[in-house]
């Protein structure tokens, strides 16, 4: 019963924003009635954590389980109400109704305030044989206990979706040494990021023995010998285990009942304090609905990152409202490990941009991830977007074997700063030999960028296949003979040669320069420019354009 006079705060999921938002509130209020409510068995847990348990590489299953509602009773004197249900939300009279799972006992419960933290569920489309028990989702601890059991007796795991959870999955099956055969509808892994990014990934995991369908969609189930997948063109992929990972839907069926104001797409709309459209009721995580840093537009970002501080934003926005600073928006920053390889994204992509009609420019950049002379240095390729009105940078993704952590952070602060790509030419990095270069690659990029709108470059993302281009590889002769230039019509001119021999080009044709990193393909651009010629130069080198499964390519410089 609500008891008068004392606040009450109530939370409708318990994890990564709600189990915040408690936590948080607590802090800033002693005297306050905080209550948590949540419809499965745990709290508090580390759902980003789930596929590397099943793989074994975290070992502990209560490492994964931050808290428990013992543990939040003793150390923030919270009630939390695992396997109870929300089921119905009165914002006149401010209440809550829960069902008790166990019982099936029902209850009223008045709030204050209400924090709807609902998450999002996973897809799980209407396809043929979808009720199949050996397909999985991924979503909360008794998920994964159950693909972890099934796990350990299967020979061939099928994962259908290749984004960030797929990757993880198909990683951490192959330590487990399955057999694995990963879909996806489009024709990259890691759709998020613009392809040739994701090519080290897809290199990566085919090395690993991860089969991959690229391109090809999931058109039902069938019982085989195992569970047999059905795909868009006619192939038959046949599992012990599938798991679904393509996607997510916000969980707002509560919100909508509640007569709050919902998105095109169903998440909870929510303004820069994560209030709702109803008086006194706020939502936060995956469920909703918010600005996007970079845009402005509506966007929803599922991720534990931004659910857990605007979890913290509410409890500072009921609690000590003149002191809560608005939510700055969404830059959806991510980032994934497979096997030796990783990928990161923030902000916006090329083709997100070129989809929303909004002018860019954009360069590609490769190094190594610190300096080259130093023992250990690993590639690291770092594609920057930016505004040409502005020079504002718009979005960033890299890709390497290490360091891709580190430079994601420091261009995702970059956009949330408003910092322009001279900012990064002049950003002051840590710099020692094991660590990085004197000019680290996110400095690299900001030079690139501003080469290419001072016109010092005139940057090209692909061969062209017009005849009358001449496309000059100025790499070493042994490489440009052993792995030559995937297009009908080289010139090969190594660049310590160039000034001696630029003779052998046509003046009155174009020119596009390519090497391997694309930085050699710069230097001998600026001398052809200055000859006169009309010249072009492969931005990122050969490097970010070719195809692993290509025949053409090339070796790690």
């Amino acid at each position: 019963m609500h008891t008068p006079g004392s606040f009450h705060f109530v939370v409708v999921g318990g994890v990564a924003a709600g189990a915040s938002a408690a936590a948080r509130a607590r802090r800033l209020s002693e005297a306050a009635r905080i209550t948590v409510i949540e419809r499965g068995p745990d709290v508090s847990f580390a759902n980003c954590g789930l596929p590397y348990f099943i793989g074994g590489e975290i070992g502990s299953r209560a490492s994964l389980a931050v808290q428990t509602p013992q543990t939040l009773k003793a150390l923030l004197d919270l009630d939390v109400r695992t396997s109870t249900e929300a089921v119905a939300v009165d914002p006149v009279a401010r209440r809550v109704h829960v069902r008790c799972l166990a019982s099936g006992t029902t209850e009223w419960i008045y709030y204050d305030r209400l924090l709807l933290a609902p998450g999002a569920v996973p897809l799980r489309p209407a396809l043929p044989g979808i009720d199949d028990p050996r397909i999985f989702t991924l979503r909360s601890l008794h998920d994964m206990d159950r693909i972890k059991a099934a796990a350990a007796s299967a020979r061939k795991v099928a994962v259908i979706g290749a984004g960030f959870i797929g990757l993880e999955m198909a990683e951490q099956f192959v330590r487990l040494g399955k057999q694995v055969e990963l879909v996806e509808l489009l024709d990259q892994v890691l759709p998020p990021l613009d392809r040739p990014m994701t090519l080290l990934l897809e290199d990566e995991l085919r090395r690993h023995g991860v089969a991959l369908h690229l391109g090809d969609g999931i058109a039902g189930f069938e019982d085989g010998k195992g569970i047999v997948c059905r795909l868009e063109s006619g192939a038959a992929i046949e599992a012990d285990l599938v798991v679904l990972s393509i996607g997510v839907r916000p969980d707002t069926a509560l919100a909508r009942d509640a007569g709050l104001r919902l998105g095109p797409r169903g998440h909870i709309v929510v303004d820069e304090y994560m209030r709702t459209s109803v008086d006194g009721i706020y939502a936060a995580g995956d469920a909703v609905e918010v600005e996007d840093l970079v845009s402005g537009v509506r966007t929803s970002v599922p991720l534990g990152g931004p659910a857990n501080r605007q979890g913290r934003l509410v409890a500072d926005h009921v609690f000590v409202p003149e002191r809560a600073v608005r939510y700055p928006g969404a830059l959806g920053t991510a980032i994934v490990r497979v096997f030796d390889a990783s990928a990161g994204i923030t902000g916006w992509s090329e083709k997100r941009l070129r989809a929303s009609g909004r002018p860019f420019r954009t360069v590609t950049v490769n190094d190594n991830h610190h300096a080259g002379y130093f023992p250990g240095a690993k590639p690291l390729m770092v594609k920057l977007l930016w505004d040409p009105e502005t020079d504002l940078v718009l979005g960033a993704q890299v890709a390497g074997a290490a360091g891709v952590d580190k430079r994601i952070d420091v261009l995702a602060t970059a956009i949330s700063g408003g910092m322009s790509i001279d900012d990064l030419a002049q950003l002051e990095l840590a710099y020692a030999p094991p660590f990085g270069s004197a000019k680290d690659i996110v400095n690299l990029a900001g030079f690139a960028a501003g080469n290419t709108r001072d016109g010092l470059v005139d940057p090209v993302d692909v061969l062209p296949d017009d005849p009358e281009v001449q496309v000059l590889d100025v790499r070493p002769l042994a490489l440009s003979t052993s792995h030559p230039v995937p297009h009908p019509r080289v010139i090969a001119i190594p660049m310590p040669e160039l000034r001696r021999r630029a003779g052998e080009l046509d003046p009155a044709r174009p020119v596009v320069t390519v090497c391997a990193l694309g930085k050699t393909a710069y230097f001998a651009a600026r001398i052809l420019a200055q000859k006169g010629l009309r010249v072009r130069s492969l931005t990122g080198g050969l490097r970010a354009r070719i195809d692993p499964r290509s025949p053409a390519k090339l070796p790690t410089p």
